[in-house]
């Protein structure tokens, strides 16, 4: 192959990788999740990494107890971080496909909760 021919290839691949992960970027800047509690107490919103975002506790968490509420919120946090994460391996399985790095970018995320 001519070496001119095969730089600009290399270039063009480049280009399409670089094209590729900026897209990825800006899909996942847009994914993240909420959750709320199964009678509404609690809603929890979480960024594309799980981060916390926001907490609303609604008139109804009044009636349970101090721990009970803590627990709910816990709980809805995990559900909210494993619902960004599935959105999130769905928008990299667009770009990277099934195989290898999905599976390392999905390994550690958290199973859903029976509730």
């Amino acid at each position: 192959m001519d070496p001119a021919q095969w730089l600009a290839d290399y270039r063009e691949r480049l280009d399409r990788a670089a094209h590729g992960a900026r897209a990825a970027s800006a899909s996942l800047r847009e994914v993240g999740a909420t959750a709320t509690s199964p009678r509404g107490e609690v809603s929890v919103t979480v960024n594309a990494g799980g981060l916390l975002d926001d907490v609303t506790v609604t008139p109804a968490a009044r009636r349970l107890e101090a721990d009970a509420l803590s627990v709910l919120i816990v709980a809805t946090a995990r559900e909210a971080q494993r619902l960004a994460g599935a959105r999130m391996a769905e928008v990299m399985s667009g770009y990277l496909g099934q195989g290898e790095a999905l599976a390392r970018i999905t390994e550690h995320q958290p199973a859903e909760v029976g509730r």
